[in-house]
């Protein structure tokens, strides 16, 4: 996937992009705004908050993790009202869970045109998950759950390898795969569901190319 190079932030009177693929690249824009530490900050204005008082309509949503270190409407440079957020510790999709049913919530009654599953580097989520495969004991209280929802997705030989990544990837096919929702929704073209890395250090979110749909 290639996107444009950063352009100027979305303003209030923008409404839905001419397509899913764009307004995709809007986000990734955003993304590479924040990296080279020229952010825009748009739709942060008082006035920008009463626009929405009587209601929002975001373009995307995002399902991250809730790592403090990754605050994603900080990392894509965006506003109020922009993006629908979904987190929760390494960003997993139960079976017809609360993460589920949330985008779908965005996709179905917001309208929003983009799906992005957000991993990050140094996910603690996914290495817990590793070091679990690699004999390192049980998680307390619901934590095995956030096993049990990463574990398909990572290399049976070699559980680190290219963890997270791999996660972001399982993690977006499990979407398609059990919501209906979604799924119509990308078939109609009316959403383009990708995902993407979170690079710590320098700021990039780098696409995962086969995550996409």
């Amino acid at each position: 996937m290639t996107v444009p190079p950063a352009s100027a932030a979305p303003t209030a009177s923008d409404g839905a992009d001419a397509t899913p693929q764009a307004a995709l690249e809007r986000l990734l824009a955003g993304n590479r705004r924040f990296a080279a530490g020229t952010p825009s900050h748009p739709h942060q204005s008082a006035n920008h908050r009463q626009l929405l008082t009587g209601g929002q309509s975001p373009y995307a949503v995002v399902l991250g993790c809730s790592d403090s270190r990754a605050s994603v409407e900080l990392l894509f440079d965006q506003g109020f009202g922009d993006v629908f957020v979904v987190r929760n510790a390494g960003q997993v999709v139960g079976r017809a869970g609360s993460a589920q049913a949330s985008i779908e919530f965005a996709v179905a009654e917001l309208g929003v045109q983009v799906v992005f599953v957000l991993g990050h580097e140094s996910c603690g989520a996914v290495a817990a998950t590793v070091a679990h495969l690699a004999g390192g004991g049980d998680l307390p209280g619901a934590m095995p759950i956030l096993v049990d929802l990463t574990r398909e997705h990572l290399d049976p030989e070699d559980p680190s390898h290219d963890a997270v990544r791999r996660h972001v990837a399982g993690t977006v096919q499990d979407l398609l795969a059990e919501s209906t929702i979604v799924a119509e929704a990308v078939a109609d073209g009316r959403v383009v569901v990708a995902g993407g890395v979170y690079g710590l250090e320098d700021g990039l979110v780098r696409p995962v190319e086969d995550a996409r749909a």
